[in-house]
């Protein structure tokens, strides 16, 4: 059986990655900050929840003890948790977007080496955007370029970068940085863009569900290796 953690699952791409991978025969534990809807979209889905807020050191801490006492190890962990942050451009906000965007990559991720460590067959899935990529942004033909969210960009810049370095130190983890798609989900309803998760979801399931000679420290999306 895998062992499947995924941040900010109770809506979006990470309800239907984990829809996916319960399909899959994953036990998959529901990461949400808000216990309602955590509870909610865990019951529908057939999941486990998890209260666990990517900005909050106890929160991530007490969400692994409990993986740890039920499960001894975690298989595979999707990092999807992440806020737009267009509201405003200023420090307030800057540290908001950034704080869930990457420094939660690395709460996560520092809290959930031990249990990684455990599995044969480890894998990490963080999800950036090729909002983040300086050859997309600085491409006139690619929609990026027209894109006016400048701590998003800057902070999906940042998790592809944590997630290269995460692969370098940890060889035996897989680690992979994922564009997962335009997608209409509640962060772009702004815009009035997006294909359905679902979608986008079968791109994240297909990076957590490497075989163990897959790639690692890499961006991607559907089509293969970004440039970035």
């Amino acid at each position: 059986m895998t062992i499947t953690l995924i941040t900010g699952a109770n809506k979006g791409i990470g309800f239907e990655t984990a829809r996916q991978l319960l399909a899959l025969g994953h036990t998959v534990y529901l990461g949400a900050r808000d216990t309602g809807r955590g509870e909610r979209a865990a019951a529908t889905l057939g999941a486990r929840f998890v209260r666990l807020d990517v900005t909050d050191d106890a929160s991530v801490s007490e969400a692994f003890a409990t993986i740890e006492a039920d499960e001894g190890r975690l298989d595979v962990l999707v990092n999807n948790a992440g806020v737009l942050g267009s509201e405003a451009l200023d420090g307030p906000t800057a540290l908001r977007v950034f704080d869930t965007n990457a420094v939660g990559i690395v709460r996560v991720t520092e809290a959930a080496l031990p249990l990684l460590r455990k599995s044969s067959h480890p894998t990490v899935v963080n999800l950036s955007s090729s909002a983040g990529s300086f050859w997309a942004v600085n491409n006139p033909d690619r929609p990026e370029y027209h894109l006016p969210v400048p701590l998003y960009a800057a902070s999906k810049a940042a998790a592809t970068m944590l997630t290269v370095q995460y692969a370098k130190a940890h060889p035996g983890i897989r680690f992979n940085a994922l564009e997962p798609g335009t997608t209409a989900t509640d962060m772009t309803a702004a815009f009035g863009i997006g294909r359905a998760p679902e979608e986008s979801a079968a791109v994240v399931v297909r990076l957590a569900t490497l075989d163990a000679d897959g790639p690692t420290g890499t961006f991607q999306d559907e089509f293969g290796q970004l440039a970035w």
